[in-house]
């Protein structure tokens, strides 16, 4: 008889555990989901048309196996055709690759993102402010360079105090909701351990001398510096919609609709996944193995029977920040900067834009138009997805879709990016438990790790699974390892828990690719 692996989650972590195990084993991989759709944060919302990313998904990793895994799905299509114009291609099922650029948007003005020394940059700071942040670095990172207590001592330590009040600070706090001084400086060396000034600057004289390149093999290129990626033509989802398929048509099981509750163990091993239906019924399933991407949280406090006291307090503490995408459809932009040629929306060239504008709560901007034009249904029309983070049952989030839609369109005219009676139409999606926070009890998170290691058949995986701002690449490197230590009959965790952290694949040593540096969608 087959034994049984459950995975929890149909993210890129979960259904890359499935269809690993499909491919270099003859277990039986169940996967429950309690969505509808799959991808988790990385699926795809369609909108009369219109499509949707969760928080920004760039399709580019430091990780070989990573890169050839994703083209082995979808294949890349050709740039431009040989009279030298873009393509789209025709077939739905093709990777992009497209053209990043990020900005912020600050004072009612873009800057460059990471920040750069150009002409316009100065020229928005002014005169003062730039000899405030030059000597504020000096200072900082040469003279007094701090122990890092927290995420605020981590970012004076590489940009100074003067840059970091105005670029890092209140967009971070507006992100997490607490004040850089009361968040791990764990945080910063997950997301941008390999961005600095020096850095900064050393890439952008390098683009100079050698051009920016026609492919994306950047590997030697920090996350926050990456200039092309790779894009499903219609979004992420996409990609884990295929592999889904792929996992069925291999013999492999997604149940959906299935919330997990409870995790039965006895002797060291969890023997039965108890799970609730839209009804509210109970669906048990016996297993061999379980790969779990579900918050970490909520799964030590499932366990059954419990954990003891010490485990249960730590759990109990983690912190989550949630989040709510707002599509938002416009005729066209309002006095942008940087149009493209040919369009007739006034689109500006952006991937996203990073709000730093302290009077409204909107967080970053996506332009979907330029993630791919397939994400659009009518090219004349400029597709905008507004990112604003917060805490599931605050006022933000119990806010009605109609209202919430109304103060996104209000903030955008309020900043200038639009003129309010060129709002078509919008859609609102809420995202619980989007970003694990490292604040709360997340400094004793080694005891609930140490205790949920002692069930030799459970394998924490992907970021919410480990509590762990990774990215999908990081997810699915998680989970191919938990396949091979099954496979190999392992119950040793520690390669899982070292992915991001300190092996090669870290931006120190060699750089890791994010969703998003500032926000880590």
């Amino acid at each position: 008889m087959r034994k049984t692996v459950v995975i929890i989650g149909a993210g890129p972590a979960g259904l890359t555990a499935a269809l690993e195990l499909l491919r270099r084993s003859d277990l039986s991989p169940i996967v429950l989901e309690a969505l509808d759709e799959v991808g988790g944060i990385s699926r795809t919302i369609d909108h009369h048309g219109n499509r949707m990313d969760i928080g920004g998904h760039r399709f580019f990793s430091k990780s070989d196996w990573v890169m050839d895994w994703w083209r082995a799905i979808l294949p890349v299509a050709p740039e431009k055709t040989a009279d030298g114009f873009s393509v789209i291609p025709a077939a739905d099922r093709h990777f992009l690759i497209r053209p990043r650029l990020s900005r912020i948007y600050f004072l009612r003005k873009f800057f460059d993102y990471p920040i750069s020394l150009s002409a316009g940059t100065m020229r928005n700071l002014g005169a003062l402010r730039l000899l405030k942040i030059g000597v504020s670095y000096l200072y900082s990172t040469v003279f007094q360079r701090k122990p890092e207590r927290n995420l605020e001592d981590f970012f004076v330590n590489r940009f100074g105090a003067e840059l970091y009040r105005t670029f890092f600070r209140d967009y971070t706090e507006k992100v997490w909701g607490v004040p850089c001084r009361e968040i791990s400086p764990e945080w910063g060396a997950q997301r941008i351990k390999g961005l600095s000034v020096r850095r900064a600057i050393g890439h952008a004289l390098g683009k100079i001398l050698r051009g920016s390149g026609d492919g994306v093999a950047q590997k030697g290129v920090s996350t926050s510096l990456i200039e092309r990626f790779l894009y499903p033509k219609f979004g992420p989802g996409q990609m884990w919609q295929v592999v889904a398929e792929m996992v069925c048509e291999a013999g492999g099981e997604i149940r959906h609709g299935l919330t997990v509750r409870e995790l039965r163990h006895d002797a060291g091993r969890v023997v039965a996944v108890v799970a609730e239906d839209r009804e509210g019924g109970r669906v048990e399933v016996a297993c061999d193995y379980v790969i779990s991407t579900m918050p970490v949280r909520d799964l030590i406090l499932g366990l059954s029977p419990p954990v003891p006291d010490q485990v249960r307090e730590v759990a109990a503490g983690l912190c989550y920040r949630d989040f709510i995408t707002v599509g938002v459809l416009v005729r066209k932009l309002r006095a942008s900067r940087g149009s493209l040629p040919g369009h007739p929306a006034n689109l500006v060239p952006d991937t996203w834009i990073y709000i730093q504008e302290p009077d409204v709560r909107l967080g970053r901007l996506q332009i979907f138009n330029n993630w791919s034009p397939a994400m659009v249904r009518d090219p004349a029309t400029v597709w905008l997805g507004l990112e604003y983070f917060c805490q599931e049952g605050d006022e933000l989030w119990r806010l009605t879709d109609e209202e919430m839609g109304r103060l996104a369109i209000g903030e955008l005219a309020k900043i200038a990016l639009i003129d309010e009676v060129d709002a078509i139409d919008f859609h609102v999606v809420r995202v619980p438990k989007a970003y694990p926070a490292y604040f709360g009890t997340y400094e004793r998170f080694d005891v609930l790790r140490r205790h949920a290691d002692t069930l030799g058949n459970l394998f924490l995986v992907g970021r919410n699974g480990m509590h762990r701002y990774n990215n999908q690449d990081h997810s699915m490197l998680t989970a191919r390892l938990a396949v091979e230590a099954i496979v190999s009959g392992s119950s040793s965790k520690d390669a899982i828990w070292q992915i991001n952290v300190d092996d090669e694949y870290h931006e120190e040593k060699g750089g890791s690719e994010g969703d998003s540096t500032r926000t880590g969608s």
